[in-house]
């Protein structure tokens, strides 16, 4: 996944939809905040989330961050490997780094999340 086709939360989380099928993960800004992640905290498989709810954290050794879920919908898949190594989450965020999937409720649309260059400017702010 390239980081020009997501979507992105002001929170962070970034996501990918494929069908009816939204990837969740966070994004490098993100990562590149965190240091020394020492624990991942996913939903599981069947949990029903909901948009800006909290649905698990990343702990490391200095802070534990809220996830939030950019979306409605059912989780059908969860990272479990990001959960065994969770410095995964830190070397490649876009790639093996995804944490959950959510089959996505019927007629959901993304708009109320940012596109890449929305995005970029809300971190090039965020960065001073």
């Amino acid at each position: 996944m390239t980081p020009s086709s997501l979507r992105y939360t002001k929170t962070h989380e970034w996501v990918h939809l494929d069908g009816d099928v939204c990837t969740v993960g966070i994004t490098k800004f993100a990562a590149d905040q965190l240091t020394d992640v020492t624990y991942i905290d996913l939903p599981h498989v069947g949990d029903h989330l909901f948009h800006g709810q909290e649905c698990g954290t990343v702990e490391t050794v200095k802070a534990v961050s809220p996830l939030y879920s950019p979306i409605d919908g059912e989780v059908i898949s969860v990272n479990e490997k990001v959960v065994d190594d969770p410095n995964s989450l830190t070397r490649d965020p876009f790639g093996e780094g995804w944490m959950f999937k959510v089959r996505v409720e019927k007629a959901t649309a993304l708009d109320h999340l940012l596109n890449n260059d929305e995005y970029t400017k809300q971190i090039e702010s965020e960065a001073h």
